[in-house]
């Protein structure tokens, strides 16, 4: 192909601008590694005066996304606006309508939205391509589309959201409390705009279910997913993991069992010498298991201006060369309405009490635990404040149903002070 490839892109934030960026300081690279050039046609945004460091007098302006979605002189569809629903997914798929490509970073319209996209730009031999949608910079979607399309994966997991591992490595660093990063995080703008798609778990679920749809061929299911966030993560959590090997990640883990998929996104003890142990800061960090390959770690840069806009470079990049892959590795006709299953995979776990301190405590907890077929493989006791003993157990691996019943019972023993902390021990 030697005629240009033509773009609109809709949303001019800081990925979008990271784009355009690329596209102007970098047009001769591209044209070498494409074959042909690559040009913005058109742009919107909400805001045309803005001052965005960088001149657009150059490019057509469509104060609505969907009209830029409309235009005959365009090829590729760039979404960067963000948003489940309104004018991002209405843009998009108005472009695969009118015989567009789209290249977006929206992990949340995908998530919901993802299969029936999917199968509309199919249908009408278009792609829809969103490596940018997970862990930034990461290269992921194309390692598990084409990298690893010979393996039958076993197990995705990893740390998708770089907010949430800041605040938990800086509570290990500096000793500060949950409430006081978040309000760091807070100011330096690191939070979405609903922080609790950060410190929820969301942003990070919506990431994993898309991985989850490529790696086991099944439509995506987010709304099946297990989630809970980092909220309730104490610095004595941290500290006392430390003390016993671990450190504490937001971990996504998705896998194919026998009853179904789990998919879950959850607060978990790694061990501290692992590679995700020793992920630091805003790093993102997915681990990708095949019958074929065994474990591979792929780390990087899970948000920001460079890498996110390098992403969308390179699904841009795949169109120009004439690439055409399915959305989610398989036509989207065949994917599997999926079987969602709770986690029933057995594993370790930690838990955290505050025990009165009564003769025959310990005791009690142990006999509930035993009751429930939870068998303690260790047990530290802390020192006493207020004739409280903090006490520490780490489990030998336990059904999630067996704990959850062990955590329903210890409170009526009556040698609880507080609530029970409990979280995954999970292997990599």
């Amino acid at each position: 192909m030697t005629h240009p490839l033509r773009l609109g892109i809709a949303g001019l934030g800081t990925v979008g601008m990271g784009v355009l960026k690329i596209l102007q300081e970098k047009q001769a690279l591209l044209k070498r590694r494409t074959g042909r050039s690559i040009e913005i046609t058109a742009v919107s945004a909400r805001t045309k005066d803005k001052d965005r460091g960088m001149a657009l007098n150059e490019y057509t302006w469509e104060e609505d996304p969907v009209k830029l979605a409309q235009r005959d002189d365009i090829d590729i569809f760039v979404e960067l606006m963000g948003g489940q629903e309104g004018p991002a997914l209405e843009a998009t798929k108005t472009a695969i309508a009118r015989g567009k490509d789209v290249v977006t970073a929206n992990k949340a319209m995908l998530a919901h939205h993802g299969h029936a996209l999917a199968l509309q730009s199919e249908e009408n031999g278009l792609v829809i391509r969103f490596e940018a949608a997970v862990a930034g910079g990461i290269p992921v979607i194309k390692s598990l589309t084409e990298g690893l399309a010979g393996n039958e994966i076993t197990r995705v997991m990893g740390v998708m959201n770089g907010t949430c591992n800041y605040i938990l490595t800086q509570m290990q660093a500096t000793g500060r409390g949950y409430d006081a990063l978040f309000k760091e995080c807070a100011d330096l703008g690191f939070l979405e705009a609903d922080p609790n798609l950060d410190v929820g778990g969301i942003d990070a679920g919506h990431k994993l279910s898309l991985l989850s749809s490529i790696a086991f061929g099944t439509q995506v299911n987010f709304d099946k997913m297990e989630l809970e966030g980092i909220q309730r993560v104490e610095l004595e959590d941290i500290e006392q993991a430390a003390d016993m090997g671990f450190r504490i990640k937001l971990l996504g883990v998705s896998q194919m069992t026998e009853r179904g998929l789990e998919q879950r996104m959850s607060p978990c003890l790694v061990p501290q010498n692992s590679p995700l142990g020793e992920l630091e800061g805003g790093t993102n960090m997915v681990v990708l298991e095949g019958d074929e390959v065994g474990q591979i770690f792929l780390r990087g840069a899970g948000a920001g201006q460079g890498p996110t806009s390098s992403a969308v470079i390179s699904d841009i990049v795949e169109i120009a060369r004439g690439t055409r892959l399915n959305t989610f590795g398989q036509p989207a006709h065949t994917l599997q309405k999926v079987r969602s299953a709770l986690s029933f995979t057995p594993a370790p776990y930690y838990i955290r009490l505050s025990l009165l301190d009564k003769p025959g405590a310990l005791a009690k907890i142990a006999t509930v635990l035993g009751q429930a077929g939870v068998s303690i493989d260790r047990m530290r006791q802390y020192g006493h404040e207020d004739k409280i003993a903090p006490v520490l157990i780490v489990t030998h691996e336990t059904v999630p149903q067996a704990l959850d019943q062990a955590l329903l019972q210890i409170p009526t023993t009556g040698v609880l002070d507080g609530t029970p902390v409990a979280l995954r021990i999970e292997n990599v």
